[in-house]
């Protein structure tokens, strides 16, 4: 052979080899779990199945083997195995009592999408009988053949256990239901008395606990607990107008959410807070009824109020972003700029073992717009009030006026680990006496506090600290100064005696101390407090590893940051909020891993407020 040939023959051999190498990295890279960082931003398909006026819809967009794969692949090695254990467990804990498993039944031809759909308040719109929601599962298949057969299954296990089902054919499509599916059969007798003690109709079926199903074309196996909210899932298919993929508002919703997603959620405001106050929403497939229950449900919501909230989950390497936006009805509000691209340095004062912080600009601003936003949700307004209502009766003060209306510049505030402060004895007794909210206000009472504003009107600041030290005179507290690191730092301080060894000892209880600092003044609950701030310049909350990774994913501009370290502040959350621990339980594989919370705003445009949630996992 010729060198030139022998060459040529080489140059196409390696060309080969090399286009080979590109199309198996390409592959490789395409089937990468990896991908799901980038996952295109699609729409549930199930949406067609849900009415306009839902209460709320959740969908996971990826298949959940996927997410497992991506779990794995960021999973350090020795610790996948366990991560792999845990979630067989989560899923197969879904399916308890059941008799499925998830690995058999499921997981063959299990396709891209889970849609759970809060589809109504009330099935039967009868108030006279309490309300019973309406909960549709919408599961796309990639197997049709085989979702049929997981169905006509499942139904023949609940017939062998004694469930007496009722076949429908419902414009075209077979529905199959069942009264107490899991339960074993009744006598008679127990049959009688249970007609005797709940009348015929569909009020008498809402007593009990049932489950329909129905297999629409070659795409989605449905779940509902009750046939006629599977009918109405049909109907919304049939009739466009009536199904959420069509709403005005959804399309806007989904066009304003542009990053990549693994899941969404979609919340009616105005039906959600109808639910917190226990009434009843009429259901989307009575045009006209529904029409006047939205009217009546929005008729004390003010122009350009939030209506609708929409959620985008996607993936980030530390855990989960969510893109979250606030939609208006007209598409009508405010457009704001937030004015941050960076995190403020009011944070510089806040002491690395802060578990808590709230920081930005303008703290009157942002004040005025949160209570704007809650006009019309008279419960949601009432979390946010009612805490700062029990704080100004305990310190006498009016919040918003004595303290926000001056901060126009950088604040931040942050709850700090404890560094000395102890319980007070009589908080228990107080505890008993109080609501959930007062509760919680008053265990954050016994915690320490740092507040540091920026002042950037010299004259209005010193006036509002002055005034501030007045009130603590009113109350019987003394304004002294004294000598901390060098700093010369105001107290708010009042002498008392307690009892101790038989004989009286004089103590001085503080209410608070302040101090002014390179244009920031800086409030503190203690004197340990007020020094841990102060020293905080050499490692502070912003220098913080973990904060500084949960503030990493978030959009700029933005208006600064609420911070929460899970794990610290877990246990206050949870011996005041016992159902903490349900949801827990619920969402095991999150919570088990997660390290902490972080949300910022984007500002608004066009009737929409954009925002995002880091949820930061080990």
């Amino acid at each position: 052979m010729k060198l030139r040939s022998f060459f040529k023959a080489l140059g196409v051999v390696v060309a080969g080899l090399l286009l080979l190498a590109a199309a198996g990295f390409y592959w490789i890279f395409a089937h990468s779990p990896l991908t799901l960082l980038r996952e295109a931003s699609s729409a549930p398909a199930a949406s067609i199945f849900v009415p306009k006026q839902a209460p709320a819809m959740v969908s996971l967009l990826v298949n959940p083997d996927r997410l497992e794969a991506f779990q794995q692949i960021s999973t350090r090695p020795g610790e996948r195995r366990q991560a792999h254990q845990e979630l067989t467990q989560f899923k197969q804990g879904l399916l308890a009592d059941t008799g499925l498993n998830y690995a058999q039944d499921i997981q063959p031809w299990l396709g891209e999408e889970l849609t759970l759909a809060l589809t109504t308040l009330d099935i039967d719109r009868d108030r006279t009988n309490g309300s019973q929601p309406g909960y549709l599962l919408a599961i796309a298949t990639k197997d049709p053949e085989r979702s049929r057969e997981f169905v006509e299954l499942f139904w023949q296990k609940r017939a062998i256990a004694g469930a007496d089902l009722t076949f429908e054919q419902y414009q075209g499509v077979k529905l199959i239901y069942a009264e107490n599916p899991w339960l074993q059969p009744k006598d008679a007798k127990t049959k009688a008395k249970e007609k005797e003690d709940f009348p015929a109709g569909l009020a008498s079926s809402l007593k009990a606990s049932s489950l329909a199903s129905a297999v629409v074309g070659n795409q989605f196996v449905l779940f509902a607990n009750h046939p006629k909210v599977l009918r109405d899932a049909i109907t919304n298919v049939q009739a466009p107008d009536l199904n959420l993929s069509q709403s005005k508002v959804y399309t806007r919703a989904l066009a304003a959410l542009t990053g990549p997603r693994i899941g969404l959620a979609i919340v009616n405001l105005p039906h959600m807070a109808r639910w917190l106050e226990a009434e009843a929403i009429t259901p989307a497939t009575a045009i006209l009824a529904g029409q006047d229950t939205l009217k009546q449900v929005t008729a004390a919501i003010p122009d350009g109020t939030y209506e609708t909230m929409a959620i985008a989950v996607g993936l980030e390497r530390l855990g989960l972003m969510a893109e979250a936006a606030l939609l208006t009805a007209d598409g009508k509000g405010p457009s704001t700029t937030p004015p941050l691209s960076e995190p403020v340095g009011a944070l510089q004062y806040l002491p690395a073992t802060s578990f808590f912080s709230a920081s930005g600009q303008d703290l009157n601003r942002v004040w005025h717009q949160l209570s704007d936003s809650l006009q019309g949700y008279d419960r949601l307004s009432l979390l946010i009030h009612q805490p700062l209502q029990t704080l100004e009766t305990r310190w006498q003060v009016n919040v918003p006026q004595d303290i926000f209306s001056w901060v126009k510049g950088e604040y931040a505030l942050g709850l700090v680990a404890d560094v000395g402060k102890t319980e007070r004895a009589d908080s228990q007794g107080k505890k008993r006496s109080q609501g959930r909210a007062s509760q919680f206000v008053d265990a954050l009472a016994q915690k320490d506090w740092v507040f540091v504003a920026e002042r950037s009107n010299a004259s209005a600041s010193q006036e509002a600290i002055a005034h501030l030290d007045d009130l603590a005179k009113q109350k019987g507290y003394s304004v002294g100064l004294l000598q901390l690191d060098g700093q010369q730092v105001s107290a708010w301080t009042r002498l008392s005696t307690a009892a101790q060894n038989s004989s009286n000892t004089v103590q001085a209880d503080v209410l608070g101390v302040h101090t002014s600092i390179n244009n920031y003044e800086i409030f503190a609950t203690s004197v340990q407090a007020m020094e841990a701030a102060l020293q905080a310049v050499n490692h502070s909350l912003a220098d913080e590893k973990q904060f500084r990774q949960a503030i990493a994913p978030m959009h700029q501009p933005n208006n600064g940051y609420l911070y929460l370290d899970w794990l610290a502040s877990r246990p206050i959350l949870e011996r005041q909020f016992p159902l903490l621990k349900v949801i827990e339980l619920a969402g095991s594989p999150i919570f088990r891993h997660l390290r902490s919370l972080t949300l910022s705003s984007y500002g608004s445009q066009a009737g929409i407020q954009r925002g995002g949630v880091f949820i930061q996992l080990s």
